[in-house]
């Protein structure tokens, strides 16, 4: 396929807090999935990163803080899809951060929650032409169930990884294959129905 403008990259996020709204210090982590296409090629990195103390909530904005800080490194920009099932982000991101930064950072019902972590992702946001969707957790999607599995990871063992790393996520499927799992999701056909939308500037709604 060809593409004309910013090479198209397709990130699936998802974050984990254990024990999220318990008392105490709850560990938390963040995982990612990143697809880009290079020399016909589809390649797939991972991104998980941890907190000691978290909540969900915080752990969706900084696993999106640094996926976007990350592929920015290379100095490309990209067109670039995010999906996650955190309602909290994909809306905040598309509805309701751009009402608060418009009134310096002040809403009607009172303190920005995690603001400080809504600020900056919203300086991160245009390093690339991003568009975010939602799709629902749990529900069986295997990349949404893969980094699902990267963020609880983090969590537990409290690791981050060394900036983008090499993916696990063929691993896995073929994991998940001999339980007879996902035995008909073509991963590659998935990413380039995605591509083929994103190539023509096609508009994600919040849920797809």
């Amino acid at each position: 396929m060809t593409n004309v403008g910013p090479p198209i990259a397709v990130a699936h996020l998802d974050e984990s807090c254990l024990g999220n709204g318990r008392e105490g210090a709850n560990p938390g982590g963040s995982g990612a999935l990143i697809e880009i296409r290079h020399q016909g090629s589809i390649l797939r990195r991972d991104v998980y990163i941890h907190a000691p103390a978290t909540t969900n909530n915080r752990m969706a904005l900084s696993g999106a803080i640094a996926v976007l800080q990350l592929l920015s490194q290379k100095e490309k920009r990209l067109r670039l899809l995010l999906i996650s099932d955190s309602e909290y982000l994909v809306k905040g991101v598309r509805e309701w951060a751009p009402g608060w930064m418009a009134r310096g950072w002040t809403r009607k019902g009172g303190p920005i929650e995690n603001l400080e972590l809504w600020q900056a992702l919203m300086r991160s946001v245009p390093l690339h032409d991003a568009q975010w969707t939602w799709v629902r957790g749990h529900s069986g999607h295997p990349k949404n169930e893969y980094v699902n599995d990267l963020a609880v990871g983090a969590a537990t063992r409290q690791e981050t990884s060394a900036a983008i790393v090499e993916s696990g996520f063929q691993g896995w499927l073929a994991k998940e294959r001999t339980r007879r799992r996902y035995v008909d999701y073509d991963p590659d056909a998935a990413f380039t129905a995605l591509e083929a939308r994103l190539a023509t500037d096609d508009r994600f709604k919040v849920a797809e």
